[in-house]
């Protein structure tokens, strides 16, 4: 008989772009049991190594009813986020703000008396610097003082920082770049929109011409190797109390690599682009050509707004003139390798084993 796992994690946003590459990788560690967290179940490749419960955050009452229905939870990763339609506007939004900030004390409160919370990991990003909302140095680095913008980030860090202290767990706060996963209906997932739209264009007979005239610097993060640092810090001391940012460790321009995309997955890049992605997925032509594809394909998702989530309008974000006028975002990693984790991955070989996946996940149909 094996021994029992040591570890119960909770992951919160489970089914997020974020969550379930966490669910996958935790689920195939020994010693540790995985509850996903999320009000739809994640689709991953370990479908069964995990739990799933479903769970409405904006509900104090029964959050904590659900925590106390819960095994002792040990560790949690907390990347649940409510995103505004359209997705920027809720970045300046108070309510949205005050949201986030309500469903995040509305899980941790109850893990935190339970007692049993050893570690959490929490979420941020590049935004944290105040890199949407003018522009910032480079690199960015996690000893810089606080942003003076609000953010919901803030509200987080100060409850989870004020928690903690009560409590006597540990936490990391990590902030991740440009993440790419294999999660569907994301709301910041710039696989899902290229997916979508070399499906759609190989089925309509499209040339696979890049919209948008950006070829603005990204760094991207394999939400694998997120995975790989959250487990890492989970246990290890140098990483407890620690601010993060994180990144894959090269550079990315998605123009510069487009036409070794396109030679990949056997589609014509020439030719005039559409304005941009938003305006390509609007058409009903394009929607009823992903259907009538899915159908065909018996693929998981016949729906292409639940598909793309809101991953479509920041990836036109990301590919904007206004975005590539500016100084790139570039965060520093060095504080990250020093404390002990050095893995990385290559970003365009990521991107692609992605996107095996999806089709190996009945998200996409074939496309290599």
């Amino acid at each position: 008989m094996s021994a029992a796992p040591q570890n119960t994690l909770l992951i919160a946003g489970a089914s997020g772009v974020i969550g379930a590459g966490a669910v996958e990788h935790f689920a195939q560690l020994p010693d540790w049991d995985v509850i996903a967290l999320s009000r739809r179940a994640p689709l991953v490749a370990v479908d069964g190594a995990f739990t799933h419960v479903s769970l409405d955050l904006t509900d104090a009452d029964t959050c904590a009813n659900a925590v106390a229905a819960l095994p002792p939870v040990s560790h949690l990763i907390y990347a649940a986020v409510d995103e505004a339609p359209g997705l920027f506007s809720g970045w300046h939004d108070a309510d949205r703000m005050a949201l986030n900030g309500a469903m995040f004390e509305n899980l941790l409160r109850p893990l935190a008396k339970s007692g049993n919370l050893r570690h959490v990991s929490l979420l941020q990003g590049a935004k944290a610097y105040g890199a949407h909302v003018h522009p910032v140095a480079t690199p960015l680095r996690e000893d810089a003082p606080r942003d003076p913008h609000p953010n919901f980030y803030w509200l987080h860090e100060d409850e989870l920082r004020a928690t903690a202290a009560h409590a006597g767990f540990a936490f990391t706060i990590w902030r991740p770049q440009v993440l790419i996963g294999n999660a569907r209906g994301a709301a910041m997932n710039p696989i899902l929109p290229i997916a979508a739209y070399a499906a759609i264009c190989r089925e309509r007979g499209l040339l696979f011409a890049l919209p948008g005239n950006s070829a603005a610097i990204w760094e991207l993060v394999d939400t694998g190797l997120l995975a790989e640092g959250m487990a890492w810090a989970a246990i290890n001391l140098a990483a407890h109390g620690q601010t993060f940012n994180i990144t894959n460790g090269d550079a990315f321009v998605l123009r510069h690599v487009w036409d070794d995309l396109a030679a990949r997955i056997g589609l014509d890049p020439k030719g005039t682009p559409p304005a941009d992605f938003t305006s390509f997925f609007a058409d009903e032509v394009n929607r009823q050509a992903w259907a009538v594809l899915a159908k065909r394909n018996g693929l998981v998702e016949p729906s292409l707004s639940a598909f793309l989530g809101q991953s479509h309008h920041y990836l036109d974000l990301l590919s904007s003139p206004r975005v590539a006028a500016r100084p790139p975002v570039l965060l520093s990693t060095i504080k990250l390798r020093q404390a002990g984790f050095g893995a990385c991955r290559d970003s365009f070989a990521a991107l692609t084993e992605q996107l095996r996946q999806m089709v190996e996940l009945k998200l996409l149909p074939s496309l290599f």
